[in-house]
Parts: structure tokens; sequence; C-alpha cells
């Protein structure tokens, strides 16, 4: 899993207890996971249908940098599932796991489309075909 979004928990991220909200956690997962899909899948139109069990592993506290790895597992006919795992960048140390999430290909009609995708692409892949222009 490769790890490349970080975040900075700052006084506005926390909870009363002093360590990072979770539900601000689970917004930057959101949306990391759904930009992630959006590459993967080559399409601005997607949805998040399904996220299973959260495990909260460790608490994160102010000043902490974390950091997001997401990938796909599993390619279907109109979705994209993912897995994640969110860190400490200092200590590596698990803070958060999500086992599934599942975001869902939509064409201009808004209705689920089949995307055609069946692996991972990488950065390195994804634009090879381009032509440069000096």
């Amino acid at each position: 899993m490769n790890f490349h979004t970080r975040k900075w928990v700052k006084p506005e991220d926390l909870n009363p207890n002093g360590t990072l909200f979770g539900g601000s956690l689970l917004r930057w997962i959101d949306e990391e996971a759904a930009i992630y899909a959006i590459v993967q899948l080559g399409n601005q139109r997607v949805v998040t249908k399904y996220i299973s069990e959260i495990n909260f592993v460790s608490a994160s506290r102010q000043g902490d940098i974390i950091e997001l790895g997401i990938t796909a597992t599993e390619f279907g006919r109109t979705s994209i599932t993912l897995t994640c795992e969110v860190r400490n960048k200092i200590t590596r140390k698990s803070i958060l796991t999500v086992e599934r999430m599942v975001f869902v290909n939509l064409g201009e009609d808004g209705l689920p489309a089949p995307h055609g995708r069946t692996e991972i692409l990488y950065v390195k892949d994804q634009f090879k075909d381009d032509v440069v222009v000096d």
C-alpha cells in the first residue's frame, strides 16, 4: 500500500478528549478514496456506495502528521473496491483501518455505468501515451 496523502492534525480537528475527531478523519478518508476512485476509473462521477467496519486502532493527537494509504482490491462492472489504512507518519503506528470501501461509477445520466477497468493504474502508466510538445 502506498501512502501519498498527509494531513497535519490541528486544533480544529480535535474532539473534547484532545485527540483526532473520528468524523474529521472519516471525511479525509472519503475524500481521498473518492479521488483515488476517480483517477482509477477515469471518471469524475463516482459515488461512495459502502464503507465497511471502521477499526480505530490508536489515537492521534494535535501536531501529529498522519498519512492515508489507499489501494484498489477489486474491480466490478460498475464499481471499484478499495482498502485503507491511516498511520502516524513519524512512528508508522496504525491509527485506523477500513477493509472495504466501494465506489460506483456513474454515467452522465447519474446511473451506474460500466467503467471497463480491470487493474490498478499507476501514475507512471496513466500518461504514457500522452505526447509531450516542446
